[in-house]
């Protein structure tokens, strides 16, 4: 069968003894893990590795394949200079995987390489690979912004081009679990992390890939998880196919969590094939979203897709309306989310029309055709956008940080002409600390700036 399995590990570089010196003995588990996995696929013999790794180009609208003939990496970005490997890439097997991704729709390719060199992500898998005697060509793939399910449907397109050119292939998604697990390890304690890492290694465990699929885009945020993106898109390589999950280790002993499993494929299943129940479970989530919308987030999205789907702005408000956002003036702004992720983001920190109303009608259309971050809205997504209205309070000045909240209070920084503003009760944003680096760096001002600080109350719409 093309696809002959999927080996899940982690990028750890303290893992490679040439960079531990010591230390690795600390995640014995791990390494030992490891070497069991690249073992086992080694006697699968396959003739192509497909490797997905966080640290490959990422772009958030497209799929980064690495281009050329081969590649070459080292580990002298942590101090082991010695460790390094070459490989060659099965262009002709790269070139299918982005035909097919392009009948599906989908956006990938070797475009907008900025580094040809081959990453840790990448590096430390091979490693183990190896030195179980592996030495066939691979498809080095990137991750993007796109949606779990888009992420799936690439792995589809793999397993397609993989059968096509009959190739012998081992998918290798590479990451690490959530970076929050102690408060003593490098990026501190979220209750997230450990609530992250228990569902996804039970996943891994049960091989149910639909949980990978299907997990809340919030707590994967404040777990701080690296690798949930390649576990998706190997999932898709082995849709349809029957698997024996294997998790041979989970370690969190730094403070960010370590799992290595093996899928061996055992034959095919029509039963799993997640697509279609992933596609349920959105669509009723959204529908029941949308069904429990507030005044306030429907007319944000009235606004947004008259705009889109006309080419002209709403030009007269909705009957019935209440009375606070008819008769009273603020700003406001209008955030959009598809797939749990950011789409769009604009609002005014104070009032620029006649009421609320209008002021939800203009953001509207500013979130989702004018954010530079992002591309303006197709037509396409409105059904999938998720909204939320944040209505400001009037700000007032404070005198020092110890006056913010950021699950409380927003937070305006103006120097001179520079300002910059950040909603309260945000994702990640969990210290003083963080709102106000945010903050700062959204109005181009420096720590070091003479800068001044207001804080504002929001009432927040779903």
């Amino acid at each position: 069968m093309p696809m002959l399995g999927a080996v899940l590990t982690p990028h750890p570089p303290v893992l490679l003894p040439e960079v531990g010196r010591g230390r690795e003995r600390e995640i014995a588990a791990t390494g030992r893990a490891m070497e069991a996995a690249a073992r086992e696929a080694a006697r699968w013999n396959p003739d192509v590795l497909i490797v997905a790794s966080p640290h490959t180009i990422l772009y958030g609208d497209y799929f980064h394949i690495a281009p050329g003939s081969g590649a070459s990496g080292s580990m002298s970005a942590f101090g082991a200079p010695q460790v390094r490997f070459e490989v060659r890439y099965d262009a002709p097997l790269r070139e299918e995987i982005i035909r097919q991704a392009g009948a599906a729709g989908l956006e990938a390719g070797t475009l907008g390489q900025r580094d040809p060199s081959l990453d840790h992500g990448v590096l430390i898998p091979l490693y183990y690979l190896r030195k179980a005697g592996i030495s066939c060509p691979m498809v080095r793939m990137g991750l993007s912004g796109f949606s779990p399910l888009d992420h799936y449907r690439l792995g589809q397109c793999v397993a397609r081009a993989v059968e096509a050119l009959g190739r012998r292939a081992v998918f290798v998604a590479s990451g690490d679990l959530s970076h929050k697990l102690k408060a003593d390890g490098p990026y501190g304690f979220a209750p997230e992390g450990p609530a992250f890492d228990e569902a996804v290694t039970q996943t891994m465990a049960s091989g149910d890939f639909l949980q990978f699929l299907t997990m809340d885009p919030g707590l994967c945020d404040r777990a701080a998880e690296c690798g949930l993106r390649s576990f998706q898109m190997m999932a898709g390589a082995l849709d349809g196919l029957a698997v024996h999950p294997q998790l041979l280790s989970h370690e969190g002993t730094f403070g960010v969590g370590y799992a290595v499993a093996l899928f061996p494929v055992t034959g095919r299943d029509a039963d799993r094939c997640f697509a279609p129940a992933c596609e349920a479970i959105q669509k009723a989530r959204l529908a029941a979203r949308r069904a429990n919308e507030d005044p306030w987030v429907r007319l944000a999205r009235l606004s947004l897709e008259t705009y889109i789907r006309t080419g002209h702005p709403l030009d007269r408000l909705p009957d019935g309306l209440p009375a606070q956002m008819t008769g009273q003036a603020a700003g406001t702004f209008v955030s959009l989310h598809e797939n749990g992720r950011l789409r769009g983001c604009i609002g005014t920190t104070g009032p620029t029309e006649s009421n609320v109303a209008w002021e939800i009608v203009h953001n509207a259309v500013s979130a989702g055709t004018r954010d530079p971050r992002f591309p303006a809205l197709r037509a396409e997504e409105l059904d999938r956008l998720e909204y939320s209205v944040d209505v400001l309070g009037q700000p007032e000045p404070v005198d020092s940080p110890a006056q913010l909240d950021p699950k409380r209070y927003g937070v305006i920084v103006s120097y001179g002409r520079r300002r910059g503003l950040l909603l309260p009760d945000l994702d990640g944003v969990d210290t003083v600390e963080q709102q106000l680096d945010i903050a700062r760096q959204k109005g181009g001002i420096r720590p070091e700036d003479p800068y001044t600080l207001q804080r504002f109350k929001v009432v927040r719409h779903l």
